[in-house]
C-alpha cells in the first residue's frame, strides 16, 4: 500500500511534493516592474542633482547682484563728492569753467544711466554704463591737474581733503570692481558647465551670462593726490 503525505490529516494534507512550474507570464512582468523602478530611481536622483545644479546657479547670480551693489555704493559716494569739488574749484580758479562744466555734465550723464537686474545681463546697456563712468573719471583727472596752476587752491585745505576722499573712493571702486568680476567669472564658468547648461535650459534659461564692468586703459588706477 502505497502512503503519500496528502494522506494524513494536519497541515501537511494536500501538500504536493512537486509543484507546477512559476508561470511564463509572471516572468516579465517581475522584469518590467524591476525596469520601471530602476528609471523611477535614476529619474529621483537626477531630479535632486538638478535642484542642487540649480540651487548653485541661483547662490552664484545672487553673489553677482550683491557685488554689483558694492560698486554702485561707491559710484555713489564718488557722485556725492563731485559738486563740493567743483564749488572749491570754482572759488579758487574761475577761469577754468570748462573743465567744470565738463565734470558737471559727466556727473550728469553717469547719473542719469540707471541698470536694472536685467540690464546687468545686457552687453550693450553695460558697456553704455561703462562709457559714462569712464568719460565721469576722465573729466576728474582733468579738474584736479588745475591745481598745479593755481598755488591757491593747491594750498586751499577743503580742496585738501576732497581730493583725499576722491582718491580713496577710486581704490574702494577699483577693490569693488574687481570683486564684481571674480563673481561673474565664477558665475559664468558654472553656467558654461554641463550640469549649468543643462539646468537652464530645462528650466527655461532664466539665467544668462553677465558681461564684466572693464575699464578703459588706465582707468584702473586711482588718482594720485600729490602737494
Amino acid at each position: 500500500m502505497q502512503t503519500t503525505l496528502s494522506s494524513f490529516p494536519g497541515p501537511l494534507a494536500g501538500w504536493d511534493p512537486h509543484p507546477a512550474p512559476v508561470s511564463s507570464v509572471a516572468k516579465p512582468r517581475a522584469k518590467r516592474l524591476y525596469q520601471w523602478l530602476v528609471v523611477l530611481v535614476a529619474a529621483l536622483v537626477a531630479s535632486l542633482s538638478g535642484c542642487r545644479q540649480y540651487d548653485v546657479l541661483v547662490e552664484k547670480d545672487q553673489i553677482c547682484d550683491q557685488r554689483w551693489a558694492d560698486i554702485e555704493a561707491q559710484l555713489q559716494r564718488r557722485y556725492d563728492l563731485i559738486p563740493n569739488l567743483v564749488a572749491t574749484v570754482r572759488g579758487s580758479a574761475a577761469h577754468e569753467e570748462t573743465t567744470l562744466r565738463q565734470v558737471t555734465e559727466a556727473r550728469a550723464q553717469a547719473t542719469s544711466i540707471k541698470l536694472s537686474a536685467e540690464d546687468l545681463q545686457d552687453p550693450e546697456k553695460m558697456a553704455a554704463f561703462q562709457k559714462a563712468q569712464d568719460e565721469l573719471k576722465g573729466a576728474l583727472s582733468r579738474l584736479l591737474v588745475v591745481q598745479e596752476r593755481y598755488p591757491d587752491l593747491k594750498a586751499n585745505q577743503a580742496f585738501h581733503d576732497l581730493q583725499v576722499q576722491l582718491e580713496g573712493t577710486e581704490n574702494r571702486i577699483l577693490r569693488a570692481r574687481e570683486q564684481n568680476n571674480a563673481a561673474v567669472a565664477d558665475y559664468n564658468a558654472e553656467l558654461r558647465r554641463i550640469g549649468g547648461s543643462v539646468v537652464n535650459r530645462a528650466t527655461g534659461r532664466p539665467f544668462r551670462p553677465r558681461p564684466y564692468f572693464n575699464a578703459v586703459a588706465g582707468a584702473q588706477t586711482a588718482p594720485v593726490v600729490s602737494f
